[in-house]
């Protein structure tokens, strides 16, 4: 599995990451509301400069939202034919696809400029609580730090075996990918669970849960 964090010096960077994720929820419940267009291409603007400062490879990022467009796309022929073809359903579908395309590229500038440790270190803090139901925070926070870790490695592999299928066959890559790529998803998840209990990780929280109990 490959971080999607970038080193840097950036100001960006050097936020903390309780700010950085403080920061993210506070504009995602803002951008919930929003309804112009206007409004939302300027965020788009000013992430991509935030891209930009970050250098090529942030930049190079942005390609792994490719396998997003199309959902897009599909989001707005469908808000274009609940309201007629009309002038407003293409206003309404943009802002649709504009707010989650803001959303994402905000949750990934920060993976972008945040090491995965410290995002774990604040996510458990904030999981504390729960662990008088029962939960461990530790285990949260790396199920989180998992998914963070597993969604560019995914979209990478779809990606590598799309441009394959393209270099045999002139036909559109379909659902003849998704067997083997299942497949792929299935054995990478083999080897990180077996990883994690080599290094005891199961055990090491199983008896922390136990001595918290028993206190």
């Amino acid at each position: 599995m490959i971080s999607g964090y970038l080193p840097g010096r950036s100001p960006l960077h050097r936020l903390p990451a309780g700010w950085k994720l403080a920061g993210l929820a506070g504009l995602s419940v803002l951008l919930l509301p929003a309804q112009s267009p206007l409004l939302l291409g300027a965020g788009l603007a000013v992430v991509l400069c935030a891209y930009a400062a970050l250098g090529r490879p942030a930049l190079a990022r942005l390609g792994l939202l490719r396998p997003l467009l199309p959902i897009l796309a599909l989001m707005l022929v469908l808000q274009l034919w609940a309201q007629d073809w009309s002038p407003a359903g293409l206003v309404s579908g943009l802002v649709i696809v504009m707010r989650i395309l803001l959303m994402v590229m905000l949750a990934d500038l920060v993976t972008l400029s945040t090491p995965l440790q410290d995002m774990m270190d604040v996510l458990e803090r904030l999981a504390s609580p729960l662990r008088r139901l029962g939960l461990e925070p530790r285990r949260l926070a790396l199920a989180v730090a998992l998914v963070l870790r597993f969604v560019p490695v995914l979209l990478a592999s779809w990606q590598a075996r799309t441009e394959a299928w393209r270099a045999r066959s002139p036909r559109r890559p379909g659902l003849a990918l998704l067997p083997g790529f299942l497949i792929q998803t299935l054995r990478i998840a083999d080897r990180v669970a077996e990883a994690l209990d080599a290094r005891g990780f199961a055990r090491h929280d199983t008896g922390r849960s136990r001595e918290t109990r028993t206190q």
